[in-house]
């Protein structure tokens, strides 16, 4: 691969999946510099101009997409996959028209994030240390996942649940009527 000394910055404020993903990149040749909010980050790419971004999109403050608006303003090179644990075709399309050049759902494996950002990967791979996920997830598995959550959570009131997901009444009742997929 050639990723040898490219800069990648990851922001997410899980430490431990944080950490999983930098040891995982390095190993893919990177230089990776790392960040849990927007504050560092922002300052990581002052500071060290990385080449790539892996963003997650649900963080405590300032998100992932006000991180990938600013940084593409610094550098608007940049190659970002935006990550999130709760997919959603809006976030998705949000992300892409602030520069994202992927989006995925979580768990993504390091060979998947290396894929989204364009790089090719020899058919070998790169033996792991430790396991970095168990098996990915469709957009459509992760909505499915988070509606089904914000129900549980809303005690199957789907009113509720709708104007928490910030989607018309009915259109959640169509989905509901949708087989998981």
């Amino acid at each position: 691969m050639m990723t040898d000394g490219m800069k990648l910055l990851i922001v997410d404020d899980d430490d431990i999946l944080r950490s999983r993903m930098k040891r995982a990149m390095q190993r893919r040749g990177f230089v990776v510099f790392e960040g849990d909010g927007y504050d560092t980050a922002i300052e990581i790419a002052h500071q060290y101009r990385p080449d790539y971004a892996v963003l997650d999109l649900k963080m405590p403050g300032r998100n992932g997409t006000d991180i990938l608006k600013d940084i593409m303003e610094i550098l608007p090179n940049l190659k970002a996959v935006m990550l999130t644990g709760y997919g959603s075709i809006a976030n998705a399309v949000e992300a892409v028209k602030l520069g994202a050049v992927n989006y995925m759902t979580k768990p993504a494996d390091a060979d998947q994030i290396c894929r989204a950002l364009g790089f090719d990967l020899p058919d070998t791979d790169i033996p792991e240390q430790e396991p970095e996920s168990v098996g990915t997830q469709s957009l459509a598995e992760a909505q499915w996942e988070h509606i089904q959550r914000v129900l549980s959570d809303c005690n199957g009131n789907i009113s509720q649940a709708a104007r928490q997901l910030d989607i018309p009444r009915r259109t959640l009742q169509r989905k509901l009527k949708k087989l998981a997929p």
